[in-house]
């Protein structure tokens, strides 16, 4: 039995290339997942490990909410504490580290690294006048205020060498500093494209809002003491609401974090993964189908001189795992290739990723070569029993081919229950909120088995409504619609691998598109001032009152008013205030009151939205017991209550009741309203303003719109190319399919060219019913996608209110073009491969 399907494998080598070629595109994407993952991980956590070879002890603030003393309390770690650190026994060395984001521009004026991993930091030097962590390779180190050093990757893409000008931004307004050195550094943020730029301590300490304050303190051990004894040493000075930790306890640590947030990324990766795998299932099966079909009687005669029913499914299976193995180990091949390309692509969008080889684990080669293995000798199990039980005289005669009336019946009726369950599970998770997910994904699942059971009983009446089309191509389309009906399971199993990529693309589809209007309903609805001013990388991110300021005087602005939040506990728990000015917001935000107005704002009169309103029970002259930032303790009243949104929510009351408990005066955004309104030269006006600083984002209401619609869009293109797999995998299903049945049928289609049907005519019916039944893929996929899309849509309603289902119709359109474009593309070499069949040796051929 196993030379006889290694014969088989052998004999039919062309037919069983599209299941290989289906399979190693599953596993290539298996492979390449874990590749790119592994590598990616590895070179982080190698880049932090080293980073970390210098610090045998890191002592940190250890901040316990509940038992801090004021809810804005950020312990720090003082000079004193730095210095007995040092002298600690067992302690070579410490130094102090300040941290905080400082924003680097490019000769051009263009903001380098992004935003969101602009770094800057202190250099602390030793007794040497060196910092270990930083080694400068031209200039020297920062010594005095209006000087800063940059790390080299920052300063090859800025142009940047000693003596040099550079415009950076802490916390609004631009500084203009001397670059006086450049160094390199282990630092994993520099590794993966972020900046940062070094000050001395004091310096740092005072654009960073620490003065005499350290983040983090790094020590050294001495010669021949562990880090364990220095911990020991170092616990012992330690004050309150401050913690040390050993370096490979702060590496082990860093190298779990980094693992868990790749494996978010591994396991959507893989889910579309198994996506494609599952769409390959179908080709697998249909391509064993297929092949047992045309072997029946060499089977037969197989089981005539003796082969038992058990040796008949193993030869099957045995050819199955040949074909798996071979598309296995091709699959790993090119998964190892992408996963080397997804990190050049990484690189290439700019976010660097640290140097470090191509990681392939003993575990991705075994799941590659066992998930090809399995997927396919599965997949090849149930042609392969069908097969066996065949009786030999049948098989000979050729009387087994049709599917008797009774399977049928039983396929249908199991459809039917699964797919009215799953859309019961469906509907009901809709109905349930954020407790619905489960359902809801449960259900979803259950109806596409449904459907896909179901698509034998579908694919009659669907394809009979393109018959009115189809006549117009005459005799080939006529026929083309029969061939398209004449084997259902053959036609369901072709489309439905088809029809799974399309309902995932048409669900996300819709879903991103209700989002997206969604929020520019929120923008227009929420707010209205004209312009929206914040620190960029993150809204955030603190910013100097000197900007709102310096804006307020110019005569353009109609309107301003600062955001400023503040740390809090209100009625016990811990929350923010959120400070205004109470005569410009009233003209900046547009809110509903459920009770009281904006004229109740000011002094210790406070607004609060509906939503904290309802869980404890305020209302308009309710008390509101709370501690401020610096621990003291006063008393609101609610003088009205507001609708909350996306974009205006929590306790508002005047900048002035809480700018004086505030650690640090800074607003987190800026709201203004200007003549003439949102206007491009009014924009232009406002960046002059503030110097042409590249830190500063300054949006309208279309920006914050535009803004995040092009993460939406980012995110929904990657799955979209992650999807591609899955209906690349359904093209080759489709060729598969028919280029089998082109060679199942060459006696029919000989017969056809014997009475008159020309080669374009041959074409022409192999290329209709291939789009028949692309088409009819299609229109499931486009109908599920859409119940799907409604259904989380209803989820996402509950957590924002100006949620609207959207159809986006030109986008189906598209879709369904694109699953004619499939038909005809997939039908390319079958259809030539049937107009050039002989037709005396077809009619001949058994």
């Amino acid at each position: 039995m196993l030379r006889t399907a290694l014969r088989n494998v052998l004999a039919h080598k062309a037919r069983l290339l599209m299941t290989v070629l289906a399979v190693m595109l599953g596993v290539a994407f298996v492979a390449g997942t874990l590749v790119f993952t592994n590598t990616i991980s590895d070179a982080y956590q190698k880049s932090s490990q080293k980073g970390y070879e210098g610090v045998d002890v890191a002592i940190a603030p250890d901040k316990k909410d509940d038992d801090a003393t004021n809810p804005g309390d950020a312990p720090r770690l003082s000079q004193q504490l730095l210095d007995q650190a040092g002298k600690a026994a067992g302690a070579a060395s410490a130094y102090g580290v300040v941290d905080g984001y400082s924003a680097v521009a490019d000769k051009k004026g263009d903001l380098i690294g992004g935003g969101f991993s602009n770094r800057g930091g202190n250099y602390y030097p030793g007794p040497d006048g060196k910092d270990s962590r930083y080694t400068m390779t031209e200039g020297r180190a920062p010594k005095a205020i209006g000087e800063v050093a940059l790390d080299s990757r920052t300063a090859e893409r800025g142009h940047y060498k000693a003596g040099d000008s550079v415009r950076v931004s802490v916390d609004g307004p631009v500084r203009t500093e001397k670059v006086v050195g450049v160094f390199t550094t282990d630092d994993g943020n520099v590794a993966a494209g972020g900046t940062l730029a070094l000050y001395d301590t004091a310096t740092a300490q005072k654009l960073f809002g620490k003065p005499g304050q350290f983040d983090e303190i790094d020590v050294k051990a001495a010669a021949g003491t562990s880090q364990t004894t220095l911990k020991s040493a170092i616990d012992k000075i330690l004050p309150e609401q401050a913690k040390a930790t050993t370096g490979k306890k702060l590496a082990k640590d860093q190298a779990e974090a980094i693992e868990q947030g790749m494996s978010s990324m591994q396991t959507m990766m893989l889910v579309f993964a198994g996506i494609a795998l599952f769409v390959g299932i179908f080709i697998i099966v249909n391509t064993f189908s297929m092949l047992v079909a045309q072997r029946t009687r060499e089977l037969a005669l197989m089981r005539a001189v003796g082969a038992t029913r058990r040796q008949v499914t193993r030869s099957v299976l045995i050819e199955a795992t040949i074909v798996g193995a071979i598309a296995a180990v091709v699959g790993l091949v090119a998964g190892i290739g992408i996963g080397a390309a997804l990190r050049s692509v990484l690189n290439s969008t700019g976010a660097n990723v640290p140097d470090g080889p191509l990681v392939v684990a003993p575990t991705t080669v075994l799941v590659s070569v066992l998930v090809g293995v399995v997927v396919t000798v599965l997949s090849a199990w149930l042609p392969g029993r069908r097969a066996a039980k065949i009786p030999p005289v049948a098989a000979m005669n050729s009387v087994h081919a049709a599917p008797t009336t009774r399977g049928l019946v039983v396929r249908n009726t199991i459809g039917a229950i699964l797919a009215a369950g799953g859309i019961a599970l469906v509907v009901a998770g809709a109905g349930m909120g954020g407790d619905g997910q489960g359902p809801m994904a449960f259900g979803a699942a259950v109806l596409v088995i449904g459907v896909f059971v179901l698509t034998p009983l579908l694919s009659r009446p669907l394809i009979a409504a393109a018959s009115p089309v189809l006549r117009i191509f005459g005799m080939p389309g006529k026929l083309a619609r029969q061939n398209a009906v004449r084997n259902p399971r053959r036609t369901a199993a072709t489309a439905s691998a088809l029809m799974v990529g399309l309902t995932l693309i048409t669900g996300m589809t819709v879903i991103a598109g209700s989002i997206q209007q969604a929020i520019n309903k929120m923008a227009a609805d929420g707010l209205r001032s004209d312009f929206v001013v914040s620190m960029g990388g993150g809204s955030a991110r603190p910013l100097s009152p000197e900007v709102s300021k310096t804006l307020a005087k110019l005569p353009e602005v109609t309107s301003i008013s600062p955001l400023r939040a503040s740390p809090a506990r209100i009625a016990g728990d811990s929350d923010s205030l959120t400070g205004v000015d109470p005569k410009a917001i009233r003209n900046l935000v547009n809110v509903d009151f459920t009770e009281g107005s904006f004229t109740a704002l000011g002094g210790t009169k406070a607004l609060i939205d509906d939503k904290i309103a309802d869980d404890h029970g305020w209302k308009v002259g309710s008390t509101i017991p709370v501690t401020y930032e610096d621990g003291r303790k006063g008393r609101l009243t609610v003088g009205g209550v507001y609708e909350g949104n996306q974009m205006i929510r929590g306790v508002m009351v005047d900048s002035a009741t809480v700018s004086p408990h505030m650690a640090t005066v800074a607003d987190f955004q800026v709201m203004l309203k200007a003549k003439g309104g949102a206007t491009e030269a009014n924009k232009d006006l406002l960046k002059k303003t503030l110097g042409e600083n590249p830190a500063i984002k300054i949006q309208t209401k279309q920006d914050i719109s535009d803004e995040i619609a092009m993460i939406f869009t980012l995110m929904l293109n990657m799955l979209y190319g992650l999807l591609a797999m899955a209906v690349i995998v359904a093209v080759l299903g489709v060729i598969n399919t028919l280029a089998m049945s082109v060679f199942e049928r060459s006696k029919e289609i000989g017969m056809l060219r014997a009475i008159g049907l020309d080669r374009r005519g041959i074409k022409r019916m192999v290329r209709l019913e291939s789009l028949v039944i692309s088409l009819f893929g299609g229109v499931l996929g486009l109908g599920l996608g859409l119940f799907f899309g409604w259904a989380a849509g209803e989820l996402v309603a509950t957590e924002l209110p100006t949620y609207e289902l959207v159809l986006p119709w030109g986008r189906m359109g598209l879709f369904l073009l694109m699953a004619a474009l499939v038909g005809v593309i997939a039908a390319l070499w079958p259809a030539r491969r049937a107009s050039k069949l002989n037709m005396l040796m077809a009619i001949k051929g058994e």
